[in-house]
C-alpha cells in the first residue's frame, strides 16, 4: 500500500463512564443477534415503528423525498412505500450489528453475489474496480458479505464519537482490507491504481462546492458530486454500480455492467447517465433506499426556498 492508513486503536479511556451507554447498547444488540434470523427481522420491523415515533422529522423527510422522487405515484402507494422503508430503517440497526459481529459462517449463509463476473473481467484486464455503491440501508451487512468473495477497500466518514469510530472501522474491515477517510482522496486513487476493488458512495447531496445539477427521479436539478468523475478519469479503474438488496433468505450484492462512458463524457452528460442508472437500481427495491437523508437539499439558486419547507 503506497499511502499509509492508520486504523483507530482501542483505548483504555473507552471504559470511561461517558461510554457506558454505548457499551450497554452494544451488549444488548450483540445478544439479540444470536436469535434466529426470522426473529431478528421481526425485531427490525418493531424497531422501525419505534424510529417513526422517536424521529418523526426523519420520517417526514422520507415522505417528502418519495413525493419528489415519484410525483406520478399514487399517494396511497407512496405511503405504503414509506411504511416499508421505515421497517427497513429499523432492520438497518440489526443489519449493522450483523455485519460487524456475526461469525463468518452465518454471514456467508445469508449473502449471495450477483454480477461478479463484471469485477472479474475488469481485474483480468489488469484494472482496478471503482465500485459505486448506493446508500441502501442494508449496506453494512452487504459489505461484510462481499468481503468473503472479494475483500474490498471503502471510502468512509469517521464517526464523531471515538468509540463508535473504532467499532465502525473494525466492524467494517472484518472481511475487507481497510477503510479510507473521505478526505484522503489520494489514498483511494492509489488503491485504484493498485488494481483494488474500492467502494465509493456517489448518491448523496455533498453540497454546492463539488456538485453539478442534473436530474434524479422527479427532481430536475439534483446536486450530484463531481468527485465521482475525478476518480474515474484519473485512474484506469472500471466504474461499476453496486447495490445491496434484501431477499427472502437474506441479502444480495449486485454488480451492474460497467459504466465506462463516465470516463469520456463531459460532467453534465456523465452524471446524468450515472443518475439514470442509480434510479434504475433504486427502483428495483425502493424501500431499501436511505430516503431519510435530505437528498435534494442543495438548490441551484441559493435564494430558492428549500424543498423541505
Amino acid at each position: 500500500m503506497s499511502v499509509e492508513i492508520k486504523p483507530p486503536t482501542f483505548k483504555l479511556s473507552f471504559f470511561a463512564p461517558k461510554y457506558w451507554g454505548i457499551w450497554l447498547g452494544v451488549v444488548v444488540l450483540y445478544l439479540l443477534l444470536w436469535l434466529p434470523f426470522p426473529i431478528i427481522r421481526l425485531l427490525g420491523a418493531g424497531a422501525g415503528k419505534l424510529i417513526a415515533r422517536i424521529v418523526p422529522k426523519r420520517v417526514n423527510v422520507a415522505r417528502r423525498n418519495l413525493a419528489l422522487m415519484y410525483p406520478d405515484l399514487d399517494e396511497a402507494d407512496r405511503e405504503r412505500l414509506l411504511r416499508d422503508n421505515i421497517r427497513c430503517a429499523g432492520m438497518a440497526l440489526f443489519e449493522t450489528g450483523m455485519g460487524w459481529w456475526w461469525p463468518a459462517w452465518r454471514v456467508k449463509k445469508h449473502v449471495e453475489i450477483e454480477g461478479y463476473e463484471h469485477v472479474e473481467a475488469a481485474l483480468a484486464q489488469g484494472k482496478g474496480v471503482f465500485g459505486m455503491a448506493l446508500h441502501n440501508m442494508n449496506l453494512e451487512f452487504a459489505c461484510r458479505g462481499l468481503g468473503y468473495t472479494h475483500p474490498s477497500i471503502a471510502f468512509y466518514r469517521k464517526h464523531d464519537n471515538p468509540l463508535m469510530d473504532y467499532l465502525q472501522y473494525h466492524g467494517r474491515a472484518r472481511s475487507n482490507k481497510y477503510m479510507i477517510h473521505k478526505r484522503n482522496a489520494r489514498a483511494l486513487l492509489a488503491a485504484l491504481e493498485e488494481k483494488e476493488l474500492c467502494l465509493y458512495l456517489p448518491d448523496q447531496d455533498y453540497g454546492r462546492g463539488q456538485s453539478v445539477f442534473v436530474p434524479f427521479g422527479g427532481v430536475k436539478d439534483t446536486a450530484t458530486t463531481t468527485a465521482t468523475l475525478m476518480f474515474v478519469r484519473r485512474t484506469k479503474a472500471v466504474p461499476i454500480l453496486i447495490t445491496s438488496q434484501f431477499t427472502s433468505k437474506g441479502y444480495k450484492v449486485k454488480f451492474y455492467p460497467p459504466l465506462e462512458a463516465l470516463s469520456t463524457l463531459d460532467d453534465i452528460p456523465a452524471l446524468t447517465l450515472l443518475n439514470e442508472h442509480i434510479e434504475i437500481a433504486v427502483n428495483e427495491q425502493p424501500e431499501s433506499y436511505l430516503w431519510m437523508h435530505k437528498r435534494f437539499k442543495t438548490r441551484p439558486d441559493k435564494s430558492a426556498p428549500s424543498l423541505y419547507e
